[in-house]
């Protein structure tokens, strides 16, 4: 074995057990509390602590552990091959409209608001912005930009500051990067995912989460919310490809949060994003799941046996990915984030691509920079 690959199981494994000793302490006390009570072993921890354990023991078994080119392209088959396999159906429809809504002029651009349709599928909200510089016949790059959790939806991402809460939610999270592309001469398109924004009546949850609520009534109907949202993403990839102003071949994607999530998922697995800014979202499933909860339209069923998020963000190379972190986002969690970004090293350097892969690590919390973002999507999607 190389050195570079014991290096990279010793690493793992120190992480591994880290995360174990976690677990063992916390289930160890409440051992502690029932010890006057004879039950068998594994019966004294109670499910949030077996569950702990199970997913620092994960799997993973199709972690990259190449070296190559060759090895890697033959890696990424497999395992894209496998997640499209978890998610299940996630095509968007052959035959679809774009019903206008609303058309708003603004200073430096035209906001319209549209509803993608098709036979049998819930319509997708999007709004699409041109900026007023394109002229005659050309053609703009574009940028598929992805909101996060929160009641807003899509309405940030566009600076619809016109509307109540909104202006408050943009100076906290530097959220309306739609409107930041535009501005920098992009077609974008923002759509609404599910369970967020006009998709979802909150007050029917009864303030339970909806995101949890929705894993666990869709899973009942064989469906997972990443798989749909993900068909409703690459359905706006479509709704780009289809307009006169947009240049097929020079489309980005840009997202926070669960916005990040989705930015890497849809840059993983639709080849159609040359390069991705993902902002946020740069934690494990394994992470999340081993010392607190996460929400349920962020799982895979079944990942963890195979990888984990860190596997899918792989796929996005050879193709330029920059990863966004601030210095004081809580969501971020030391140790594990050096993980995932040593995975994404390793297969970007198997895939001769290292110097396309970039962390923009600045001062802020939970919100988009763009410090790294702007010029690298501006290198790539602009003439």
């Amino acid at each position: 074995m190389s050195r570079f690959r014991v290096n990279a199981v010793l690493r793992a494994s120190f992480f591994q057990f880290l995360v174990f000793a976690f677990c063992f302490f916390e289930s160890q006390a409440v051992a502690d509390e029932l010890q006057a009570v004879e039950v068998p072993a594994t019966a004294q921890l109670r499910v949030n602590s077996l569950i702990g354990q199970e997913m620092a023991s994960a799997e993973l078994s199709m972690l990259f552990q190449g070296t190559t080119i060759v090895e890697f392209q033959a890696w990424k088959e497999r395992f894209r091959a496998k997640l499209n396999e978890l998610l299940g159906s996630h095509e968007p429809p052959e035959n679809w409209k774009a019903r206008q809504q609303s058309r708003t002029e603004l200073a430096d651009h035209t906001r319209l608001e549209l509803l993608l349709e098709s036979a049998g599928i819930p319509s997708v909200p999007v709004y699409l912005l041109i900026p007023h510089e394109i002229a005659g016949d050309q053609r703009a790059p574009a940028v598929l930009c992805l909101h996060g959790h929160g009641p807003f939806g899509n309405e940030p991402i566009v600076g619809r500051r016109d509307l109540e809460g909104i202006e408050e939610n943009i100076e906290k999270h530097n959220y309306d990067y739609g409107l930041q592309f535009v501005r920098q001469g992009y077609v974008v398109a923002a759509p609404c995912m599910i369970p967020f924004g006009r998709r979802v009546d909150r007050d029917q949850y009864k303030g339970n989460d909806p995101c949890a609520v929705t894993f666990v009534r869709m899973l009942a109907l064989g469906k997972v919310p990443m798989a749909h949202n993900l068909r409703d993403l690459r359905w706006t990839l479509s709704l780009l490809e289809s307009r006169p102003e947009v240049d097929s071949q020079r489309i980005g994607c840009a997202g926070l949060s669960y916005g990040g999530r989705m930015t890497m998922l849809v840059a993983a697995m639709d080849d159609r994003i040359r390069v991705a800014a993902i902002s946020g979202a740069l934690n494990l499933q394994q992470e999340r799941f081993t010392d607190r909860h996460s929400c349920g339209s962020q799982i895979i069923p079944g990942l963890l046996n195979f990888g984990d998020y860190s596997e899918i963000g792989s796929l996005i190379a050879p193709r330029p990915c920059v990863w966004e972190t601030g210095s004081v986002d809580t969501l971020i969690v030391p140790i594990w984030d050096e993980l995932f970004r040593d995975r994404l090293r390793r297969a970007y350097q198997a895939a001769g691509a290292a110097d396309q892969l970039y962390f923009d690590r600045f001062e802020g919390g939970h919100q988009w920079s763009g410090r790294v973002a702007l010029p690298l999507f501006a290198e790539h999607l602009k003439p």
